[in-house]
């Protein structure tokens, strides 16, 4: 049985196509290391295209593949995530192609719903402050949460990074801290001396830790929970700014942001965020250059960029 998986009541289980559903997501976990959120993910997507398609991956046709389109559309899922949905099915096809169990991929050149760029939502430097100056903590948890704040900020890391790493993985005579990220890479990544800190004071708190131990744990004693985390982050964000809109990639997008507007180094950011596409990285380039207009708008005597004759250009078409 394959970890996450939910299996639709209405789902034939002698239909040969879920057979191969079942293999593949059997080969995503084992061969690609694909988290369970994952694989739950791409199982929800490909179970909705077997309850409707033929029983055989060879009958499929692109028109199954549009109809199955349609039908998420028309559910009044989002675009974003009908984009995932395909980008599932057409690596499932992908992969019997790859085996020689089939000759074509049916969704191939099938394109989901246009969507509209979202740029991730970050902090400016004064709110990121407003986490970490005072109200300082009172007990070992506020502590803990202190350190996850200071090395999600501080470091780039990744949710499951930071769940994932092991007291011997952090360095703090060096400064750094190994992780794993998505595709099981390891990457090494700088700790400031803020996060450094932070993470010696939590660490003083605990007693009996080997370098095999979670670096952050809940408080019987386990590896603390990805969900805990977003719930101790958001009360933190609330006790410190008032404000719960908090969640830990939020403080990644920020680390991203502040390290481009402050070196430029789109290279470098790629490399420490872990990005194997720089244009993943290059969506902080759209974050920063909002920021330099905002600053153009309102210094320069002739930004104002409003409607009216005085903004009209020649022959009255507007600018």
């Amino acid at each position: 049985m394959i970890q996450g998986r939910r299996e639709p009541a209405t789902l034939d289980q002698g239909n040969p196509l879920a057979t191969d559903i079942d293999r593949y997501l059997t080969a995503l976990a084992s061969e690609r290391q694909a988290s369970p959120h994952t694989v739950a993910a791409y199982r929800r997507d490909l179970d909705r295209l077997c309850a409707h398609a033929p029983q055989r991956a060879e009958d499929v046709r692109g028109h199954h593949i549009r109809a199955y389109v349609a039908r998420l559309h028309a559910g009044g899922l989002a675009p974003r995530s009908i984009a995932r949905a395909l980008s599932g099915v057409r690596g499932f096809f992908a992969w019997l192609v790859r085996r020689g169990e089939l000759g074509g991929n049916p969704a191939a050149g099938i394109r989901a719903p246009k969507q509209q760029a979202r740029l991730p939502k970050t902090m400016d430097a004064d709110q990121t402050a407003q986490l970490f100056v005072g109200n300082e903590p009172k007990d070992d948890l506020e502590l803990r949460d202190r350190a996850m704040a200071e090395l999600l900020y501080g470091s780039g890391l990744r949710l499951a990074e930071l769940v994932g790493a092991n007291v011997g993985d952090l360095d703090l005579d060096e400064g750094v801290i190994t992780v794993v990220g998505k595709g099981s890479k390891t990457r090494i990544s700088p700790v400031g001396s803020a996060a450094r800190k932070a993470l010696r004071a939590w660490l003083a708190t605990r007693t009996g830790v080997t370098l095999q131990d979670p670096l952050f744990v809940a408080r019987g004693g386990q590896r603390i929970s990805p969900r805990s985390v977003q719930l101790r982050l958001k009360k933190l964000a609330a006790a410190t700014t008032g404000n719960d809109a908090l969640h830990p990639h939020m403080l990644r997008h920020s680390f991203a942001s502040h390290m481009l507007e402050s070196s430029g180094d789109l290279l470098a950011v790629q490399e420490l965020l872990g990005h194997a596409n720089i244009a993943t990285t290059q969506i902080y380039t759209h974050l920063d250059f909002q920021h330099l207009a905002k600053v153009y708008d309102s210094a320069h005597p002739r930004a104002h960029r409003k409607s009216g004759p005085e903004n009209a250009a020649p022959g009255g078409a507007k600018r």
